[in-house]
């Protein structure tokens, strides 16, 4: 099997294979801790680098592991990556680590990660795995991030609040607010107004998949009948 390129790998991970529109993994933390950008950019930072540690480490042992042993061995590499992941939160972002809570050990058995690990980064070179991770991991968190922004919008009424939970004291003043007076549409901050939201997201890239299918067909049409006259 031929190594893709670099800008297959890049689009497979933020649009056309994206892990949360497209494979459907990794919809457990998506759907939980999307309540607003801080709690999804934190989630999404660590979930970003869990991919790219293991995606390297996977791709660095790939020869050197026997298929008995594989599987095993890519989940103690997540783990350790998580365990790492985890320390660092709690030395640097203590209070974002109690929200996230249990939702950031978990990213051990997250689909997306031990997926990319078996299906790219075990056949593939390191350069190639990394830039994988890189992208999976992108593609998921601007998924998280976006569904973060938008049910924090309609739950309270502004976006980017408690940023200094992640961030330190400089993010302190980044709320903006829209609506002073808004009241907040409770559904959205909720389970199933993060089922609902991520279901219109899902909704909107097949849309515009379609139209791209439809604008390159017509394209083809119009220049193949040229080619006829």
């Amino acid at each position: 099997m031929s190594t893709p390129t670099y800008g297959q790998i890049t689009h497979n991970g933020l649009w056309k294979n994206n892990p949360a529109l497209v494979q459907l993994l990794g919809l457990c933390p998506l759907l939980a801790v999307t309540a607003s950008v801080v709690n999804a950019l934190g989630l999404a930072i660590a979930t970003l680098f869990v991919l790219v540690t293991s995606n390297l480490c996977v791709s660095l042992i790939r020869n050197v592991v026997t298929e008995s042993i594989r599987l095993p061995a890519f989940v103690l590499i997540i783990a350790a990556a998580v365990t790492g992941t985890e320390l660092l939160m709690q030395a640097y972002a203590y209070d974002l680590y109690q929200i996230l809570g249990i939702f950031l050990p978990l990213i051990t058995t997250n689909c997306v990660i031990l997926g990319r690990a078996d299906a790219f980064a075990a056949k593939n070179p390191l350069l190639p795995a990394v830039a994988d991770g890189v992208m999976m991991g992108l593609g998921f968190g601007l998924v998280l991030v976006v569904l973060g922004a938008v049910r924090e919008l309609l739950g309270t009424g502004a976006v980017l609040a408690n940023m200094d939970l992640l961030l330190g004291p400089m993010a302190q003043d980044w709320t903006l607010v829209v609506a002073a007076d808004y009241t907040g549409l409770l559904l959205a901050i909720l389970p199933p107004g993060a089922f609902i939201i991520t279901g219109l997201m899902i909704a909107a890239k097949n849309r515009i998949d379609t139209q791209i299918a439809q604008a390159n067909q017509t394209g083809l049409d119009i220049q193949t009948g040229s080619k006829r006259v």
